[in-house]
């Protein structure tokens, strides 16, 4: 078996579950895989602590056939890139330097693009699907899954319109086929220089549907906002962990004498703002999503434009806009404690307000069933060793040399 031959090592790392979600090679770490958040060593081929020279050539192998990333790595000591194991999965890949090594984390993209029944989100979100124009973000920590949400959207779009879509991803995560939509996907560094200027060339493609793989930098928001503005529907992501964060973080990219107009350019624009929040289920498989969902109606468009102020905040809109299929998050957390989905600890360690959802607990019998470890079942399944391989033990990389 060749050095560069990593394939075989991703498979078997892959073996351990069905809930595998991240992939992970450190220098003096035996290589590790993360199910429903937590992370597992695991020793595929026989493999133990992996030294530098090991981590650089697991590097190596996964930038065989990608110039472009190597090139980035060399220049700025990290780089992003996709992998794939042909007919299985896809990897969202980055691999950056740290102590004069290098590591590798590897985030596991199925081969299957997901569905709203298979990611089991709010069924309004499928709302979207028929806005016409205006900016629909998907926010939330690194691993909430917003690009799976994403990706959902953008699939019952393709079924269910003539449009031509465009994405602009770094780098390409879900493969999507044509389907009564024509879908075109872009990936930086490979088909073009950066989100900004295919952002730009896209208004010259005549989509109807413009997915933005995230919001980086002002110019990237600028093109974006103009891009609604004149009637496409843009789709993006940030980092962020609720709908007030993410009108701080657009209006703070601009300077602060366009603050007035950047307000009312958003408050025009925005159609959703959705928040996602991936939480442990109670019986340990795997994760359930705690979706937020921001709308745009009257009141939400004043608020945006006028800003925050004591009993006017966006939270205070959601609260109250169930009617028009907004939810917040403590409320879903709330709901999924009471049946059983989430423990007690699990939701409050991710709700907006503890003490507020505390209180609301409060009359619930069972509280303390779930405030009790010892009642529940573990969060995750101990990953079990993978089978071993039919041919001999391998004990270290090294020794994968033909």
């Amino acid at each position: 078996m060749s050095l560069l031959d990593v394939a075989p090592i991703i498979e078997q790392m892959l073996l351990v579950s069905d809930n595998v979600s991240d992939l992970n090679f450190s220098c003096g770490q035996t290589p590790q895989v993360e199910i429903s958040g937590t992370l597992y060593t695991v020793s595929p081929m026989g493999l133990g602590r992996l030294t530098a020279f090991q981590t650089e050539m697991i590097a190596m192998a996964i930038l065989r056939d990608n110039a472009e990333a190597a090139v980035q790595l060399a220049k700025t000591r990290t780089a992003d890139l996709s992998y794939a194991l042909p007919g299985k999965c896809r990897f969202r890949v980055n691999i950056f330097q740290q102590r004069n090594s290098f590591s590798i984390v590897m985030r596991v993209i199925p081969h299957e693009v997901p569905t709203f029944e298979s990611l089991a989100v709010p069924p309004q979100l499928e709302d979207i699907c028929n806005i016409r124009n205006g900016v629909v973000l998907l926010t939330g920590p690194t691993g909430s899954g917003k690009s799976s949400t994403l990706a959902a959207i953008i699939d019952r779009i393709n079924e269910t319109k003539s449009y031509h879509i465009v994405t602009i991803e770094d780098p390409i995560e879900f493969l999507h086929n044509h389907k009564k939509s024509t879908i075109n996907q872009r990936e930086v560094g490979a088909d073009t220089k950066d989100f900004a200027s295919a952002l730009r060339a896209a208004l010259r493609q005549a989509p109807k549907v413009i997915l933005v793989g995230e919001m980086r930098d002002l110019e990237t928001a600028e093109i974006a906002l103009e891009a609604a503005e004149t009637g496409h529907l843009v789709l993006s992501t940030l980092h962020t962990i609720d709908a007030s964060k993410t009108i701080d973080r657009i209006i703070g990219l601009y300077p602060k004498n366009e603050e007035r107009i950047i307000r009312t350019r958003l408050a025009q624009t925005f159609r959703y703002i959705v928040s996602q929040r991936l939480i442990a289920r109670a019986d340990g498989k795997g994760r359930v999503a705690a979706v937020e969902i921001l709308k745009s109606n009257p009141r939400t468009r004043e608020y945006i434009e006028k800003g925050e102020s004591e009993g006017k905040t966006l939270l205070d809109a959601i609260r109250d806009g169930g009617i028009d299929g907004m939810q917040d998050f403590d409320s879903v957390i709330r709901q999924m404690i009471e049946t059983k989905v989430i423990t007690l600890e699990d939701g409050l360690s991710f709700a907006t307000n503890q003490n507020n959802l505390l209180l609301q607990l409060k009359g619930l019998s069972s509280t303390e069933d779930y405030a009790n470890p010892t009642a529940r079942p573990s969060k995750a399944p101990q990953p079990i060793e993978p089978p071993p391989p039919s041919t001999p033990a391998i004990s270290s990389v090294l020794d994968m040399m033909e």
